[in-house]
C-alpha cells in the first residue's frame, strides 16, 4: 500500500485528504497514518493540514522499492516497462549474488524483470573480477533478473541492450549528460567513465535458466578509489547536477523494455545496431585492442549484429573482436 499512496501524492495537485485515502484503499486512518510516517522517516518531507490532508512537498534521493514501484505504477497495478518488482537492501554483498540466489530458490524463484537494488554493495565486482566501490547515498547499484527464451549465444548480446538503455535513460533524465557507450557496456560522459555492467547467466547447452545484468551507476559520486580516478566520474561531477536517481531508474525501466523487445523479434542486435553504433564514442576512432598475447590497433566501424566490434586495421584488414576476449582502449587513453 505504501507505493500506491506515494504514488496518488506524487501525482496530486494539492493535497490528498486522509478520508480519501482510507476510501481508496479500504483501510482505517491509522493505517494511512503509519504510512505516512514511514515515509516521513525515509526523508519525504510531508505537510499535514487539518481538514484538508497531505502533500509532500520534499523528495529525497531514495532509491527504495516504493519508491522505484511508485514511478512506474499503471492505473492496473502493472509496472511500467521491463521492471515488474522491485527487491530493495540498505546494504549487500552483490546484487548479482542477491538475484542469483533468488533466481535459484526452490520454493520461489524470483520472476522475469526483478531488479535487485542497494543503497550499497560491500562486495560489488565488475568485469575481469575487478572490485565495483559502491558506497551510500551516491549511485546506483542494481541488478536485473531476465528468463528470456533464446539460446546462450544470443543472451550473451544482453549486456549491449541493456547499454542502450542505459544511455538513453541518462540523456532523458539528464538533459546536459551527454554520455555514450564504449564497446561493449560502459557508459562515458566526456571521455571518463560513469558505469559498467557485468552480465552472468545460468543456462545449459541450448538453454538459459537465467541471465542476471548488473550494472553499477556513479550518479552524485565525488570520491574516487586512487587506482580509478584518472578514468572514473559521475554525472554529478561531469555535470554540476545532482539527480533523483530513482527517475533514471524508472527512466531505465521504460528504455530497456523497448531495446528488450526489439531484441527478442530477431535475437541479435539487427534492430538495435544504428541506435548503439550512433552512440559509440568508438566509431571512427583509433582503438587499441589488447589480447594476452598481441595488440591490434586500427579505426572502430562499430558493431555488427552479433555485438561484435569490428576493427580496420592500416592494411585494410577487418578484424572481429569479441566481447570477453579482449580490452579496448583508444590509442592515448581511456576511449
Amino acid at each position: 500500500m505504501k507505493r500506491e499512496i506515494l504514488r496518488m501524492l506524487r501525482n496530486a495537485d494539492s493535497y490528498v485528504s486522509g478520508q480519501s485515502l482510507c476510501e481508496t484503499f479500504s483501510v482505517s486512518r491509522t493505517a494511512v497514518w503509519k504510512v505516512i510516517n514511514q515515509l516521513k522517516e525515509e526523508g519525504y518531507v510531508i505537510d499535514s493540514v487539518q481538514n484538508k490532508g497531505y502533500r509532500i512537498t520534499e523528495y529525497p534521493d531514495v532509491i527504495t522499492g516504493s519508491e522505484i514501484e511508485s514511478l512506474l505504477l499503471n492505473d492496473d497495478g502493472t509496472l511500467d516497462g521491463i521492471i515488474n518488482k522491485v527487491v530493495y537492501f540498505d546494504d549487500t554483498d552483490s546484487t548479482n549474488n542477491q538475484a542469483k540466489l533468488a533466481a535459484d530458490s526452490v520454493t520461489n524463484p524470483a520472476p522475469h524483470g526483478t531488479l535487485f537494488i542497494a543503497e550499497c554493495q560491500t562486495g560489488g565486482r565488475g568485469r575481469r573480477g575487478k572490485s565495483w566501490i559502491s558506497p551510500p547515498g551516491s549511485g546506483i547499484w542494481m541488478t536485473l533478473l531476465l528468463r528470456p527464451d533464446m539460446t546462450p549465444e544470443s543472451a550473451s548480446m544482453l549486456t549491449l541492450v541493456q547499454a542502450v538503455a542505459l544511455v538513453e535513460a541518462i540523456r532523458t533524465e539528464v538533459s546536459e549528460a551527454e554520455c555514450c557507450l564504449k564497446w561493449p557496456n560502459d557508459i562515458v560522459l566526456n571521455k571518463k567513465k560513469i558505469s559498467g555492467t557485468l552480465t552472468e547467466m545460468s543456462a545449459e547447452m541450448d538453454s538459459i535458466h537465467y541471465v542476471v545484468i548488473g550494472t553499477g551507476i556513479n550518479v552524485n559520486t565525488t570520491e574516487f578509489d586512487e587506482s580509478i580516478k584518472d578514468v572514473a566520474s559521475s554525472i554529478y561531477v561531469e555535470t554540476g547536477k545532482n539527480v533523483k536517481r530513482s527517475n533514471i531508474i524508472a527512466a531505465f525501466s521504460r528504455s530497456f523494455e523497448k531495446y528488450y523487445n526489439m531484441f527478442t523479434k530477431t535475437n541479435d542486435l539487427s534492430l538495435i545496431i544504428e541506435d548503439y553504433n550512433r552512440m559509440l564514442i568508438n566509431k571512427g576512432n583509433t582503438v587499441k585492442a589488447l589480447y594476452s598475447d598481441k595488440e591490434i590497433v586500427g579505426t572502430s566501424m562499430g558493431i555488427n549484429n552479433a555485438g561484435e566490434l569490428l576493427v580496420k586495421t592500416d592494411d585494410g584488414e577487418v578484424m572481429t573482436i569479441r566481447s570477453g576476449e579482449v580490452s579496448v582502449r583508444g590509442l592515448y587513453g581511456y576511449v
